[in-house]
């Protein structure tokens, strides 16, 4: 394995994805198209999916590296100096002439609801070279997570150099796949939202979430995440036939942005450390990390640290 810039034990969960620079306005409610509305705050964070479920997974005490890519500018220096603050190994962190660092704009609803738009910049060039560069650290890895904030052939050529337990988170949804993006990863994570895209069905209850999650698996998922927000969520896999719905716990929702990652990066780390768990219980407890994570505004500062642990292990006990 490559040495990287922190001496940090980097082979337990290394993540593939973005950097984006968070600008996010909150307001009463989200503003109708055309429509323009007062604002309550403004705030700027550090975000982009692949970062948010890397620092997730490293704020519960799992070692991580991630691989992405920042501009050349000053948001890049500042966001490669947050990933080691937050003890995330960035030797595969590149810095990109050119390009600026990715952004998101977020508005966020009093209610916790948030629309996004992503700008990609650098995100963009994350390319198949910086995977292979970076491959004796993916092979060596015990879990490697993915989305699609990057490109798909990034995503494809990680997956197949990944020798471990792979996720592949597949938001925001893309029409341009091929059905490798099925068939690679150990389990396909989706939100209700995305799993209707890519399924072209209704998902809008547990009911309809479990009928998608069928579907996935017919195309080629071996196992299937689908996300239905405060509601929980529905695990199909497909050597054991086996599908089930977990409750999310009920909590007053502050925002909602980045609780997918702070799932995806609560289930990295049970995955690793708590594998000998079932998968329904690591589902159950990837959701308490979740629901914890919207109790409070922002993205990655929202995201619980090795606290929370102690209430995870009260959960079956």
């Amino acid at each position: 394995m490559m040495e990287g810039d922190n001496d940090f034990n980097s082979n337990e969960v290394v993540v593939v994805g973005s950097c984006m620079i968070d600008f996010v306005g909150y307001a009463p409610r989200l503003p109708d198209p055309g429509e323009t509305i007062h604002g309550t705050e403004f705030v700027t964070n550090f975000g982009g999916k692949g970062a948010n479920q890397c620092v997730a997974a490293a704020k519960l005490g799992v070692s991580t590296t991630l691989i992405a890519r920042v501009g050349n500018d000053s948001w890049g220096d500042k966001y490669i100096s947050n990933l080691m603050k937050n003890e995330v190994d960035t030797s595969y962190v590149f810095k990109t002439e050119g390009e600026s660092t990715g952004i998101a704009q977020i508005c966020v609803a009093e209610s916790g609801e948030n629309q996004i738009v992503i700008i990609a910049g650098a995100n963009k060039r994350l390319s198949v070279e910086d995977v292979e560069e970076a491959s004796e650290t993916i092979k060596s890895s015990k879990l490697l997570i993915l989305q699609l904030e990057t490109s798909v052939d990034v995503a494809v050529k990680a997956m197949r150099l990944c020798k471990g337990v792979s996720i592949l988170n597949g938001a925001p949804y893309t029409a341009n796949y091929d059905p490798s993006l099925f068939e690679l990863p150990t389990i396909f994570c989706v939100n209700e939202h995305e799993a209707s895209q890519f399924t072209k069905l209704p998902v809008t209850n547990k009911m309809e979430a479990e009928i998608a999650a069928s579907r996935l698996i017919s195309l080629g998922c071996k196992g299937v995440l689908i996300t239905l927000g405060a509601e929980g969520a529905v695990f199909a896999e497909k050597q054991t036939g086996n599908v089930f719905y977990v409750e999310s716990p009920a909590v007053e929702c502050v925002d909602s942005t980045g609780a997918g990652d702070a799932f995806i990066g609560a289930l990295a780390y049970l995955l690793v450390r708590r594998n000998e768990l079932p998968m329904e219980e690591m589902v159950e407890k990837a959701c308490m990390v979740a629901a914890d994570s919207v109790t409070r505004k922002g993205t990655q500062p929202s995201f619980p640290d090795e606290q929370i642990l102690e209430k995870l292990v009260t959960i079956h006990s």
